[in-house]
């Protein structure tokens, strides 16, 4: 199939948009088949592409946020400017907010668009029919292998209270990054319009006081003030007692120009193009606007690589949520964002948001992204991940975190996760003395590919509402039926708040296998202990500096992830039941228990499959991965 010299392929993310799971598993299949990969990872620019594009037989591009015709306004000049003609391009992804445009990019000098979800096989053969009588060109492995060196650093941070004076020397310096950010300076005033706002700390203390009606949130962004007034509305018609900001790509890449030009086509074609809200363009005036409107507790939901002037602007404009964490809004979304740099951008956020409280008495929830990269996470890396950045935020003076966790579809292992998560939490906050903290749980629905049968995503949607209620979750981050076809419409997120509603009145009379809980709550624990106690020592007590050296050295790896600063040795796949177990712990400092409870796992899933060698375990992963949007799987949840 091969020349002696293997084929070489550049494989990377275009844009702000972070998706690196298809991407990883397309690289593992592509070095298996015996190509030569030069691995560029997510969130390069076109520039990046054609640097070395003259020197490999095929350029595969990935854009999967919808702003592709915006990212590659310049292909055709540089494919011209660097003379690329013996290259192949492919380009996949969601390309655009509506469907098609495929013919477009074809025009633009792409070779293959893949508009849809594609399976493996079927790329893979494409290329080899592509390739075929092509000669190999010259790779360079080194070069590659010194520019990640390079840039790979560990930095050093602390978990110490800023010093106030540190934070108004750096807060001058944010509200400088844009033009709104000036509104935003009077943080007594600012308090003064949280006082008279909704709260989102309040709301989900009364779950409690609601025998545990667990709160429905939807996702919701788009470009312009009148439209996501309008949403809100009709979700709050609806019955939905919080709601969010879904941020823009762009915002969060803290590209605001970029934003400010795609509002402007938005407001002359009178339709959003523009794949969420943009916050800081349209600043504290613009939030006041549709929080007055919509009188409801809001929150901002991003990955923002810099979050300050995001969470200033949030605040200021009656927002009492904000979204985000150090490692979770890091690893699993950028390629070279330092974690020492990372943590004290948080921190920042997090001094910010104490600060309301010990100036003003006004509480505001700082709700942390235990998703990860949503696929495949066992559930003592999202709960490791939540206690520390739950710790780094109190230790700022924070008094209400959410600790977030996604679906991963299996009812034992999921209901585990969130009453471990919590339980666990509040033992370790206890212990330092942090005895005051709201706590509170999220339920994010299954955040990996959608399966695309709206019959099996109407299954999937109900019982993850059923297996959220019986966690004893706070809130429910919710999906709709369109998820695997693309941004959904109002129409779509109001059937799924109902079909939620419906999940949710059954889950009572639903049967759990509480022992089976047991069980996993008891290797959760393990696994948590563990874990967060190699964090600890290697920062000799620091927690900020045990993130960045603990990465550096693997005791924290998250699964998929493109991040240079992740090792990216802990791999997991589903045991024969659809569990989530780990492939290889890597360099996690799991006992030997553990790890031998996890292997044994896996060994009976090589069985069932007939794998006959290790060699095959990335078929396994492939098949995990592509499970559901493929609808091979009995029901949902799987195992039952």
């Amino acid at each position: 199939m091969f020349n002696k010299r293997p084929y070489t392929i550049l494989l990377g993310g275009l844009g702000g948009d972070s998706h690196s799971v298809g991407l990883t598993i397309l690289r593992q299949s592509l070095l298996a088949n015996g190509y030569q990969v030069n691995y560029l990872g997510t969130q390069n620019t076109l520039a990046d592409f054609f640097q070395t594009a003259g020197l490999t037989n095929l350029v595969m591009i990935s854009s999967m946020d919808g702003h592709a015709r915006y990212y590659l306004r310049e292909f055709f000049t540089f494919k011209r400017e660097f003379k690329t003609n013996s290259t192949l391009w492919y380009l996949g992804g969601n390309l655009g907010v509506s469907e098609g445009g495929e013919r477009e990019f074809i025009e633009m000098g792409f070779n293959r668009v893949f508009v849809k979800f594609v399976e493996l096989t079927i790329v893979l053969n494409t290329i080899e029919r592509d390739l075929e009588g092509v000669e190999a060109v010259a790779n360079y492995p080194e070069r590659w292998k010194q520019s990640v060196q390079a840039s790979c650093s560990s930095g050093v941070a602390s978990d110490e209270l800023l010093e106030h004076e540190t934070f108004e020397s750096r807060r001058r310096e944010v509200l400088e990054h844009w033009k709104t950010g000036n509104a935003a300076r009077n943080l007594a005033s600012n308090a003064q319009f949280l006082m008279r706002q909704p709260s989102f700390p309040k709301a989900q203390t009364q779950v409690k006081m609601d025998h545990g009606q667990i709160l429905i949130q939807p996702r919701c962004g788009v470009a312009l003030i009148g439209e996501q007034i309008r949403l809100f509305k009709n979700f709050k018609r609806a019955g939905v007692k919080v709601l969010s900001y879904q941020v823009d790509s762009l915002t969060r890449n803290n590209n605001y120009a970029g934003a400010e030009e795609i509002i402007r086509d938005s407001r002359l074609s009178g339709t959003s193009t523009l794949n969420g809200f943009p916050v800081i363009n349209h600043g504290v005036t613009g939030l006041r606007r549709i929080a007055q409107q919509v009188h409801l507790p809001l929150q901002t939901r991003h990955s923002a690589r810099d979050p300050r002037l995001l969470a200033e602007i949030s605040y200021a404009g009656g927002v009492t949520s904000f979204e985000g964490g150090a490692i979770s809004y890091n690893i699993p979304y950028y390629k070279n964002y330092p974690l020492a740099e990372s943590i004290r951008n948080w921190q920042y956020v997090d001094y910010l948001t104490g600060l309301h409280h010990k100036l003003f008495g006004v509480v505001l929830d700082r709700e942390f992204f235990g998703t990860l990269t949503a696929t495949l996470i066992p559930p003592c890396l999202a709960i490791v991940t939540n206690v520390i950045e739950a710790l780094l935020a109190v230790r700022q003076g924070v008094k209400c975190v959410s600790l977030g966790y996604a679906e991963q579809g299996h009812r034992s292992q999921d209901i585990a996760a969130i009453r471990m998560m919590k339980k666990m939490t509040s033992e370790i906050l206890d212990r330092m003395g942090y005895k005051d903290v709201q706590l509170n749980t999220v339920f994010h629905q299954y955040m990996a590919a959608f399966p695309p049968c709206l019959k099996r995503a109407d299954e999937l949607i109900r019982n993850s509402a059923i297996t959220a209620a019986r966690s004893g979750a706070t809130r429910i981050m919710g999906k709709t039926l369109v998820e695997a076809f693309g941004i959904p419409t109002l129409t779509d997120n109001i059937t799924g708040i109902e079909l939620i509603r419906s999940g949710l009145a059954g889950a009572a009379d639903c049967y759990v296998d509480e022992a089976r809980v047991a069980e996993e709550c008891a290797a959760i624990r393990r696994e948590v202990e563990a874990i967060f106690e190699s964090v600890v020592l290697c920062g000799n007590g620091d927690i900020a500096q045990g993130v960045v050296t603990g990465f550096k050295e693997g005791l924290m790896d998250i699964p998929f992830s493109s991040s240079i600063h992740n090792r990216g040795e802990a791999m997991t796949m589903r045991d024969v039941e659809g569990a989530v177990r780990f492939l290889s712990t890597g360099n996690l400092r799991l006992d030997r228990e553990s790890c031998e409870f996890h292997q044994h796992k896996v060994n009976e899933r090589r069985k069932a499959e007939g794998a006959r060698s290790c060699s095959e375990d990335h078929r396994l992963v492939e098949r995990d991965v592509t499970r559901i949007v493929s609808c091979r799987y009995e029901r949902w949840p799987l195992g039952q």
